[in-house]
């Protein structure tokens, strides 16, 4: 997707997980990145359980017109990356529609309802399942398997991006990558941050 174009005007996208994951980094990363395109980024945030575990979700209004409002509006949502599955679902839910795309991680957290036997999580199949009945397109990576291989699972987040870059749904690059978190992260983390994105590019 080359210049300032977007498929729709505003964008909207949700990345969703739970806490711990660095859903709101991710988030914070992501609109930095249009911001230096040229685009105007609203952010909305609702967080469930304040503790480790409980649901996190970042809505992204992406224009190249105007600001708009941070919350989208149900059934509006273009695009969800979920850093956790079932969150995918949750999302679809509430924001789903026939047009909506989903890109997802593989590796599920089990919520302490499911921990303590209360509640049953879904197989990775049967999630897959669904999102790909209620979305028009649905990617699936092993964000975190490959995160744990460079030594730190909070870098699925990373490869998270560099996935949502790989699908082409917006116009996001290396470069673009490279200069956000080379003013987000430590010097002798840069070098494993776009090891991860680049990762992710090539997942998908």
């Amino acid at each position: 997707m080359a210049g300032k174009r977007l498929s729709k005007d505003p964008y909207n996208l949700i990345i969703t997980g739970v806490g711990g994951q660095g859903n709101v980094m991710a988030s914070r990363v992501l609109a930095n990145m249009l911001v230096n395109k040229g685009f105007y980024v609203t952010i909305g945030e609702t967080f469930g359980a304040s503790q480790r575990g409980g649901s996190v979700m970042s809505h992204l209004r992406i224009s190249s017109k105007t600001s708009w409002s941070p919350q989208i509006p149900a059934g509006s949502a273009d695009v969800v990356v979920a850093l956790e599955p079932i969150e995918s679902i949750r999302v679809l839910k509430d924001y789903g529609n026939p047009g909506i795309k989903i890109l997802s991680n593989t590796r599920p957290i089990q919520p302490v309802g499911v921990i303590a036997g209360d509640l049953e999580y879904p197989g990775l199949d049967e999630i897959k399942g669904i999102a790909r009945e209620m979305a028009s397109d649905a990617w699936f990576v092993d964000a975190t398997d490959k995160a744990m291989e460079l030594g730190n699972p909070i870098l699925g987040n990373v490869i998270m991006l560099g996935a949502l870059a790989g699908i082409g749904v917006l116009p996001l690059d290396k470069q673009g990558f490279k200069k956000v978190i080379s003013s987000t992260v430590a010097k002798d983390r840069l070098d494993i941050n776009l090891k991860a994105y680049d990762i992710g590019v090539g997942m998908v």
